[in-house]
């Protein structure tokens, strides 16, 4: 009977061996399939929107292309599509966001079909990028696009029970959200679940907040922030008009639970803040910037944050605005400075010119010429030789001076010099031509008397 209890030994200690293994082998695919779905729940989702509005030229394209790491331009028409590239580095996992920007005219506003399903709602992020160059149109901007995603989600027509979960969701978030304690977060990582959170202590809503509840998360954008400055120089915007815009827009992101920041693509200024939050609310990422108000081209306030109180402190440096006047009255768009061309004149051709000129001085009447001028003088005076020939003396007077006539203080110089000098030779032709004999000459007598007397003492000095 002992061999027989031999033989069986060995073949119960080969049976218990190979069922271990089989154990052993169970074992290690049931750690490997936990492990696979536990890679796999942990993954980062796919399927995930970012939906962006804005008005024509506020830099929305010019956003994204910038979050992508790419310096195109190319603006599309209509409703365009981009994506981003999301990096788990914890996990090293990587997917790709969907970017869907929206047109800025509203005829395309049917498009948004084709971007958010009902299904695909839950989701999505609205983005609403307004315009610092043009601050003026800041507040029509907003209300104008939270009505067209208010009008899309409501054609969607989701069930009032899951649209009344999403809305519950938006408002817990807000409430929970709690500053960040960890600053030094080197880069984005999935925030791990905590074991109390369910139990954190909830502060009730404030009269102006969640008003107008989407149901998705919202977040504003102010675009070319570096404009703050021409702003300051070319239309004189204070301190005052800067804290005006920033309390109306922070009012607005109460009513819709939505978190703000103020970008520039030019100067590269919390491009890198917006992304590390966009993902943080679409992925879950750790988050560790707190809210920045300090500076006004740069003001980053996360959803849930805010309340009416710190927007009050905005409020104490107003001195000639009211926290509710009307944002259009006091951020007014300024005058449209219109350019005035000079007009512009055309060179007329030289011969033109003076075929014009000539046309008119031919039209002017006639203007007495320096021959005429001088003419009456001659006519009177008479012209010395043919005086002389007919000998006929035009002076009476036997001094040659006595015949030379004054010069009229009227006449040119030119002419009165003629004048003098004209009758000073008709005197002497005059005296050269008489006679002492003669009777024909009236002035005869007197000479040849002259003659005889200047004769008779010539020959009373001889004796």
């Amino acid at each position: 009977m002992a061999p027989v209890l031999e033989k069986q030994l060995p073949g119960a200690a080969g049976a218990g061996d190979n069922n271990n293994e089989e154990e052993e082998g169970q074992n290690l695919w049931t750690s490997i399939l936990s492990e696979v779905s536990t890679r796999s729940s942990s993954k980062l989702p796919s399927g995930k929107n970012i939906l962006v509005f804005g008005e024509d030229g506020s830099g929305k394209t010019s956003l994204v292309a910038k979050l992508q790491g790419a310096d195109h331009n190319k603006k599309g028409r209509g409703l365009e599509y981009l994506y981003l590239n999301v990096h788990d580095e914890d996990r090293d996992d990587l997917t790709r966001c969907n970017v869907w920007i929206l047109d800025g005219d509203l005829y395309h506003k049917g498009l948004l079909k084709f971007a958010v399903s009902p299904q695909s709602l839950p989701d999505c992020l609205a983005v609403f990028v307004v315009d610092m160059s043009r601050p003026w149109t800041i507040m029509e901007s907003l209300q104008k696009w939270a009505s067209v995603v208010r009008d899309h989600v409501d054609k969607l027509k989701i069930a009032p029970e899951d649209m009344r979960e999403m809305e519950q969701k938006m408002v817990k978030a807000f409430q929970e959200y709690t500053e960040p304690e960890d600053a030094n977060q080197p880069s984005p990582q999935r925030r791990p679940p905590t074991a109390g959170e369910d139990e954190a202590v909830v502060l009730p809503l404030g009269d102006n907040t969640f008003t107008h509840n989407l149901g998705i998360p919202v977040l504003i954008v102010c675009s070319k922030c570096d404009a703050v400055s021409v702003l300051e120089k070319e239309h004189d915007y204070r301190e005052e008009h800067f804290d005006f815009i920033q309390s109306h827009i922070r009012r607005f992101c109460l009513q819709y639970g939505a978190g703000l920041i103020y970008t520039s693509v030019k100067e590269e200024k919390n491009m890198d803040l917006l992304y590390k939050y966009i993902v943080h609310k679409m992925y879950d990422f750790q988050f560790t910037t707190p809210a920045l108000v300090v500076e006004k081209d740069a003001v980053f306030i996360p959803s849930g944050w805010d309340n009416e109180k710190k927007i009050g402190i905005l409020h104490e440096n107003f001195t000639t605005v009211r926290p509710e006047d009307p944002f259009e009255d006091f951020i007014t768009k300024p005058p449209v400075r219109k350019l005035v061309h000079d007009k512009e004149i055309n060179a007329e051709d030289e011969q033109v010119f003076l075929m014009k000129q000539q046309s008119l001085l031919a039209k002017q009447p006639a203007t007495p010429t320096r021959g005429a001028t001088e003419s009456p003088g001659r006519t009177a005076s008479g012209s010395p030789r043919p005086s002389g020939r007919a000998g006929q003396p035009t002076v009476t007077s036997g001094s040659p001076m006595a015949a030379v006539k004054k010069p009229d203080p009227n006449m040119k110089a030119g002419a009165a010099n003629e004048g003098v000098l004209a009758n000073f030779f008709n005197s002497l032709l005059s005296k050269k031509t008489g006679s002492p004999g003669s009777p024909g000459s009236p002035g005869s007598g007197a000479v040849g008397a002259g003659v005889q007397g200047s004769a008779k003492k010539t020959e009373a000095g001889f004796d």
